[in-house]
């Protein structure tokens, strides 16, 4: 399963509301019998890389998008959370 663009409003962060909807996607996951969730983010979401790394996900890759990223150092990284009982 791909979690895709999470976000939560400026005015709502600090409140484990990333938490609880990410634990939720992993929940769901699980139910449904997927055996992983992975997901992107870039280099610079680094509360972002610290949530996903808190809720069990480890970056599995990294890579910079285009040309322009490579000159940049720009990166996005790949996260994989294997799901309990699945590989």
């Amino acid at each position: 399963l791909e979690l895709k663009r999470m976000s939560v409003s400026k005015d709502y962060r600090g409140r484990g509301i990333s938490k609880a909807l990410c634990g939720e996607v992993l929940r769901f996951a699980q139910a449904r019998g997927y055996g992983a969730v992975v997901l992107s983010t870039s280099m610079v979401q680094v509360a972002a890389q610290q949530l996903y790394e808190g809720q069990g996900f480890r970056k599995v890759s990294a890579f910079s998008p285009s040309l322009l990223g490579s000159l940049l150092c720009f990166q996005i990284f790949h996260y994989r959370c294997n799901l309990p009982g699945r590989t």
